[in-house]
């Protein structure tokens, strides 16, 4: 039950499929958001009607990733089992690793690197939330990518908090750099990542920097000096939070919770995903419902069957 995309490559329009795993990084100390996480992980918190991670899970889902890790600390790796199980429900896989300490984004392909088994991948951190009418297809033509790595860029107002990417008057990626104090361009690069089959050997060769971490930026640079970086730019009308201290995850509550009263439609819903891709059928979407029963979000996934909602 591993992911498949079909892209169609330059030459004849002949199709390959591509095998697609993912990994979905939930660790982390959190200490930016205590005490709130003193006694649980970010990734458990709610985002309005949802935990956080049910976001970033969605935004794997909807690449059409269904062979996912999941990464926590000791911790919380119960309470995560708790929630998500072993992913039948939704028509995927996920398995579980313990992160024993914080060493850097990056260290997910060292912990899954047997996981990953020379596949191509795709990373995800469990604190990132996405919105775009056009997600799912800009994700897809990520995943499609047959070689290389393919990040996302978003204009930020305070960029010197991330990665930041610097791009030529052409649009070619010229710099990289992690959290610098002058950033030479406001974009940053969020936290999903699309790799090939190269990315763990890339990762087993570097050093960690300064602050003791395996750093994802040093991963992306050497895809640059290889001139394999592609960067996708999110424009207008696309979100993404990073929720990573108090103010963000109001917002992202907020944003939430405005887009789903004006739409009448859930984001980041697991089940419909799984549903709409043709994972699991009527019968098991109402199994999901009963498990979340007298509860709108049960509601709303009664709904779906009983209205047959369409989705342009």
């Amino acid at each position: 039950m591993v992911a498949s995309v079909i892209a169609k490559n330059g030459s004849g329009g002949k199709q390959m499929e591509i095998m697609r795993k993912g990994i979905l990084l939930a660790g982390g100390a959190n200490s930016r958001l205590y005490p709130t996480t003193r006694a649980t992980a970010k990734s458990l918190l709610p985002i309005y009607d949802k935990p956080l991670i049910y976001y970033s899970l969605s935004t794997l889902m909807l690449t059409g990733i269904r062979d996912i890790l999941i990464i926590t600390s000791p911790d919380h790796l119960e309470a995560h089992k708790r929630l998500l199980l072993d992913g039948s429900q939704w028509g995927l896989r996920l398995s579980y690793i313990v992160q024993d300490k914080p060493r850097g984004i990056a260290d997910a392909f060292i912990l899954g690197r047997d996981f990953v088994d020379n596949s191509p991948s795709a990373l995800i951190l469990g604190d990132n939330l996405y919105y775009s009418s056009g997600l799912s297809l800009m994700l897809q033509t990520a995943a499609a990518q047959e070689e290389g790595a393919t990040v996302f860029a978003y204009q930020v107002p305070d960029p010197s908090a991330f990665g930041v990417v610097e791009f030529d008057n052409n649009g070619k990626v010229v710099s990289l750099e992690e959290k610098p104090a002058k950033p030479k361009s406001p974009y940053a690069v969020t936290g999903c990542y699309f790799y090939d089959t190269d990315v763990c050997d890339i990762v087993k060769n570097l050093k960690p920097s300064e602050r003791g971490e395996l750093e994802i930026t040093d991963v992306n640079r050497e895809y640059m000096h290889l001139d394999k970086l592609h960067v996708q730019y999110m424009g207008r009308g696309a979100a993404w939070f990073d929720t990573g201290t108090p103010n963000s995850l109001a917002e992202a509550a907020n944003f939430v919770h405005v887009i789903q009263k004006q739409q009448g439609q859930m984001i980041a819903c697991p089940e419909e995903i799984s549903w709409r891709n043709g994972w699991i059928d009527d019968d098991s979407l109402l199994n999901c419902a009963d498990m979340v029963d007298k509860t709108p979000y049960g509601d709303y996934l009664r709904s779906l069957v009983n209205e047959k909602s369409f989705s342009p």
